[in-house]
């Protein structure tokens, strides 16, 4: 069982080559780095551009590239040149995984495809992160977290019904590709452990929107009707979406008809009994006059003293934090996720943690962000293994 003082690493005696740049790529890397992975940033000439992508700036970096960057060295190679190129192709001789997010076409440009890196190391995990795939008619075009909640359908289900469609807040497709990514990583290392053979894990923007549209897809090709946007219900569950309060708002998730019954107790409604909302297809069926029903009763109540109401009936719901309320929130407080680390660029730095715990401890925070290039020194030494 790992301590404290040895937290599991699992990938401990793995090294990566990470190649990506933005968002998607670079955390796949930092899951695998949390994991123990010696992960390797290599940045063009000026460092990832996301670095840049700011105001505001931590350390003189953006808090997109520290979210997604920790636990990795960095070394800045110029691939269009004939020497930086052979460096990374004797880097790529003893590396376990390697990952790139270039444009279809661009890694052949730079000699850094898969054949080409698979005939330096025959049983390299090779992950490639794309736009939009391989194929099709978009295979080469480039794209970006917003333009994938569009082209999918994610954003014509965000919102509210009468408003327009609406971008997710967080970049749910840039961090989910890069969560399937290292899945897909991970899993071809089971493989190769078993096999001895290496393989090409290919991800993308596109499969990451359409698979988050999950049971809106479904939906839709079983019965044709195209979703629209619910605000914060979802169509199939009522009562399932936030109410008003004197003072804001409580989101209510009554998922069973059991605790729809508890709800009304708490408000002391008697609409259990009553057959347009005693089942929760009768309640979808009647959803304007329950919600109606319902946030009379919420109305005059407090946000605490609803949440207070309800949690003594065993009906869940929470109340709608913004960020600031959330990261004081003392149930966030305890997880651990929300870590005070060491930055050697800044004052005060907390560290949003992998949100995975192995015997009860988390994947260690070894060090910072890189600096662009910031460990050239050590990577191009001769002791460099």
């Amino acid at each position: 069982m790992p301590s404290q003082e040895s937290p599991i690493q699992p990938l401990s005696e793995t090294r990566v080559l990470d190649l990506s740049q933005n968002l998607a790529g670079p955390y796949a890397a930092q899951i695998l780095a949390d994991l123990g992975a010696d992960v390797i940033k290599i940045e063009p000439p000026g460092g990832d551009p996301a670095r840049a992508w700011g105001p505001p700036f931590i350390g003189g970096q953006s808090p997109l590239f520290q979210a997604a960057n920790r636990n990795k060295r960095s070394l800045c190679l110029d691939l269009k040149t004939p020497a930086d190129r052979h460096t990374l192709h004797e880097m790529a001789a003893d590396c376990d995984v390697f990952l790139q997010a270039y444009r279809m076409g661009v890694p052949e440009r730079l000699g850094v495809d898969y054949p080409t890196i698979r005939a330096i190391r025959p049983e390299v995990i090779y992950a490639s992160v794309t736009a939009f795939g391989t194929e099709g008619p978009l295979r080469e075009a480039p794209g970006y977290d917003p333009l994938l909640q569009a082209r999918s359908g994610l954003m014509s289900i965000t919102g509210e019904p009468d408003g327009p469609p609406s971008r997710v807040g967080a970049s749910v497709v840039d961090l989910g590709t890069g969560m399937w990514t290292a899945i897909g990583i991970l899993g071809a290392l089971r493989e190769r452990d078993r096999t001895g053979c290496g393989c090409h894990v290919q991800s993308s923007l596109l499969d990451t929107s359409l698979a988050w549209m999950s049971y809106h897809l479904t939906s839709f090709l079983a019965t044709g009707t195209v979703p629209g946007r619910q605000g914060t219900s979802i169509a199939m569950i009522a009562p399932y979406q936030a109410f008003p309060c004197a003072d804001g708002e409580v989101m209510i998730a009554a998922g069973n008809d059991g605790i729809f019954q508890r709800l009304c107790e708490a408000l002391d409604l008697p609409m259990a009994t009553d057959p347009d909302f005693g089942t929760n297809e009768a309640r979808v069926a009647h959803r304007p006059r329950l919600v109606a029903k319902l946030a009379e009763a919420t109305r005059p109540h407090t946000v605490a003293e609803l949440i207070d109401l309800l949690g003594r009936h065993r009906v869940p719901c929470a109340p709608i934090h913004d960020v600031a309320a959330a990261v004081s929130d003392p149930q966030s407080r305890s997880t651990g996720m929300l870590r005070p680390a060491h930055h050697p660029e800044a004052d005060s730095y907390v560290d949003v943690a992998l949100p995975i715990r192995w015997d009860g401890q988390r994947a260690p925070f070894r060090y910072p962000p890189p600096g662009v290039d910031g460990h050239r020194n050590e990577l191009l030494s001769p002791e460099e293994d």
